[in-house]
């Protein structure tokens, strides 16, 4: 378990398939000293188990369906990933709860600066627009974020300055892929109701509830 509070960016250092599965070669830095074999790492919001140990490098392998579900099957050596080490019993819980179970892969269709408002618009697979809720909680590349504002076929963030300076979500630019994990707690309530899509994926932002909604969402 995860917060999508992101602790460092590095470096890959080395992408080798073999055997069907792929080893990824992280620069670590300092924490990986504090890695054991079998530990568990969100790399680029993915959870990961670390294979092998040669700090400050650790190496993790890849499954293939890993690899389709979201875009460390496009990771190069060199490239920057953000960094998340797993929760520890009664650590902070800053961001929100991230299983680092990739739900899809979005989009990045707009970048937006102006004003002093960095915004990311972000198209996922249409089948993850139920689940972005105004104001509710999405993890962008293991970074735990708040949806600004949803739309028919995307949705919206704001990046603050501490986000652009510690994470990669501020190199990213139009045309650009990103990790989506959905929030834990939407899914399991769209579930639970069986809300329909557009009671959650709604555009509308004021929040206004009468009779109809509750019934509709199965409270009535």
């Amino acid at each position: 378990m995860f917060s999508g509070i992101i602790e460092d960016r590095h470096n890959v250092t080395s992408v080798v398939d073999s055997g069907g599965l792929r080893r990824l070669t992280v620069h670590l830095g300092e924490s990986a000293s504090a890695l054991s074999l079998g530990a568990s790492v969100a790399i680029n919001g993915v959870c990961l188990t670390v294979a092998s140990l040669d700090p400050p490098h650790a190496t993790f392998e890849i499954v293939p369906e890993t690899l389709r579900r979201s875009t460390l099957g496009t990771l190069q050596s060199g490239e920057r990933v953000n960094i998340e080490h797993s929760l520890r019993a009664g650590a902070p819980i800053d961001g929100h709860f991230v299983q680092g179970h990739v739900d899809g892969v979005g989009t990045v269709t707009a970048v937006d600066v102006a004003g002093g408002d960095y915004i990311l618009s972000i198209t996922p697979p249409a089948a993850l627009m139920r689940y972005m809720v105004p104001k509710g909680s999405v993890a962008l590349d293991g970074v735990s974020l708040t949806i600004a504002a949803v739309e028919h076929d995307h949705f919206t963030v704001a990046l603050v300055p501490t986000t652009l300076a510690r994470t990669t979500l501020g190199e990213r630019g139009t045309g650009d892929t990103v990790n989506i994990e959905t929030d834990l707690l939407v899914r399991a309530v769209a579930r639970l109701l069986g809300t329909p899509d557009h009671l959650l994926s709604a555009p509308d932002n004021t929040g206004d509830i009468d009779l109809t909604t509750l019934r509709q969402a199965g409270f009535l």
